[in-house]
């Protein structure tokens, strides 16, 4: 579980609805090989998701117009999943986050909201290049450690059906285990009386 305090991070979304709990899904370092089966999962479920990507992996060849036409969102996480925070100054944090927006907004015109730190590692440099640059940064409540469990991608479902709450931001990867699970992920936080939302900002 991750928490902050700072209020220029955005881990959770709780429901504003009484009696509704929901909670977001979010799949990074895409687009990936993979993402089209999790987009043919999404589409089957009825479930939203937001993808923060790489824009050095986003080429025009990608599903990128089937993520948007399929009310799903787009969000970056840099250009090449540098980490931000090593001995770059707040100038050059904000040149490599332009770079990473002014890339995928020219293959999809959709002006970019939400930014991910590669790694989840940032520092007050990260968040103000963000801010000057009009991103809400976005981390998570639940780390899924799906990049960890290739060997035992049960445990995926296990982690994050155990630590369920309200508005919980959810860090899931594109990889092939994560796509192993998801149906069954899926239907695991449904049953356990949770829906999915997608982030919202004001």
């Amino acid at each position: 579980m991750y928490d902050s305090q700072n209020p220029e991070i955005l881990t959770s979304v709780p429901s504003r609805t009484p009696g509704r709990k929901t909670v977001i899904l979010t799949f990074d370092d895409g687009p990936s090989r993979v993402l089209p089966e999790i987009l043919d999962i999404l589409k089957e479920t009825k479930t939203p998701a937001v993808f923060f990507w790489q824009s050095r992996l986003l080429h025009k060849e990608r599903p990128w117009r089937r993520v948007l036409a399929e009310g799903h969102q787009i969000g970056t996480h840099g250009v090449n999943h540098k980490n931000m925070t090593a001995s770059m100054t707040q100038q050059q944090q904000f040149d490599e986050l332009k770079r990473s927006l002014d890339a995928i907004e020219h293959i999809t015109n959709i002006p970019m909201k939400y930014f991910r730190p590669p790694y989840g590692q940032f520092n007050d440099d990260t968040l103000q290049a963000a801010k000057r640059l009009n991103l809400q940064t976005v981390m998570w409540r639940i780390a899924s450690m799906d990049w960890e469990l290739k060997d035992d991608p049960d445990q995926i479902i296990t982690y994050i059906i155990d630590h369920l709450e309200d508005g919980a931001i959810i860090l899931l990867h594109e990889l092939r285990q994560t796509v192993q699970i998801l149906p069954r992920l899926i239907g695991a936080i449904r049953e356990h009386g949770y829906e999915f939302a997608l982030l919202e900002t004001e």
